[in-house]
C-alpha cells in the first residue's frame, strides 16, 4: 500500500540492481538504455523500463488503439505540453486531472520496477522520477499548489507532491546522467524548442535524486565512448557492492 502522509517519516527503499539513465532530450537516453540492455543480458536477466509520461513511449502505445488512438494521443500530449510550462497557470481542471493520472501511471511503472528488483532482476530505467523540482520536463510533479486558487486542483497538487516524494524514496543503485549543451541538443532534436532545452539543461545538474550515486557522462563524446563509460560505471558500482 502507498503511504503519502507528510507527518510520517519516510524510509528509503533501495532498488537493488536498478540503474536509471537521465538527461535532457537529445542526449541519447533511449539509444543508450537499449544498448545497455543488450550488453548486460550476456551476464543474466535484465529488463528495460520507461519511467517517463505521455510524451514518450506511453504515447506511442496509445496511438495503436483502434479508431481513436491517434486523436487521443494528440489530445493528451497537447494537454501535457501545456501543463508542463511551470511559468504559466494551470489551464483547468480537466488538464490537471490528466496530469494527476499520468503521475499515478508513472508510480505504477515504478512499482513494476520494484517488483523486478525484489526478484533479483536487473533493470535499466529510461528516466527517473524526482520530487525536488516541479515540472514533467524534469520528471517531477506536474502540478504545484501555488499556481492556482482552484481547491480541487490544489488538493490534487498536494497529493501528487506526496506521490513523487514516495517515488523519490525508491532509490536505484546508480543514476547515469547524460550531459549536453543546448546547441548540440537542438542539432539532434531540431523539432524541440531551444529555450525549453536550455531550461532542462540548467535544471539537470541541480537534481540529486534523493542522494543516489550519480555518474556524469558527456553525451557529446563519440557514442561508443559514452556506452563504454556507462558500462564501466555499472561494473564499478556492482564490484564495489560485492
Amino acid at each position: 500500500m502507498f503511504e503519502f502522509k507528510r507527518n510520517k517519516k519516510r524510509i528509503d527503499t533501495p532498488l537493488i540492481g536498478v540503474v536509471a539513465v537521465v538527461g535532457c532530450d537529445g542526449t541519447g537516453k533511449s539509444t543508450l538504455t537499449a544498448d545497455l540492455l543488450t550488453h548486460l543480458r550476456a551476464n543474466g536477466r535484465v529488463e528495460r523500463r520507461y519511467l517517463g509520461t505521455i510524451s514518450g513511449e506511453m504515447g506511442d502505445k496509445i496511438k495503436y488503439i483502434p479508431f481513436f488512438g491517434v486523436r487521443l494521443e494528440r489530445y493528451l500530449n497537447a494537454k501535457a505540453q501545456r501543463a508542463q510550462d511551470i511559468k504559466k497557470n494551470l489551464p483547468g481542471t480537466t488538464t490537471s486531472i490528466i496530469m494527476y493520472i499520468l503521475s499515478w501511471w508513472r508510480a505504477l511503472q515504478l512499482l513494476k520496477v520494484r517488483r523486478l528488483s525484489r526478484k533479483g532482476i536487473q533493470v535499466i530505467a529510461d528516466r527517473y522520477p524526482q520530487a525536488e523540482i516541479a515540472g514533467f520536463h524534469y520528471d517531477g510533479p506536474g502540478l504545484t499548489v501555488n499556481r492556482t486558487n482552484n481547491l480541487l486542483i490544489r488538493k490534487l497538487a498536494e497529493r501528487e507532491q506526496r506521490l513523487y516524494e514516495w517515488m523519490a524514496c525508491h532509490k536505484p543503485d546508480l543514476i547515469i546522467r547524460l550531459n549536453i549543451d543546448a546547441d548540440t541538443a537542438y542539432s539532434r532534436k531540431p523539432d524541440h524548442n531551444i529555450v525549453e532545452l536550455r531550461d532542462k539543461i540548467s535544471v539537470m545538474p541541480r537534481l540529486t535524486f534523493n542522494g543516489v550515486q550519480i555518474c556524469d557522462i558527456d553525451s557529446r563524446a563519440p557514442y561508443q565512448e559514452v556506452l563504454e563509460a556507462a558500462l564501466q560505471a555499472i561494473a564499478q558500482y556492482h564490484n564495489k557492492r560485492q
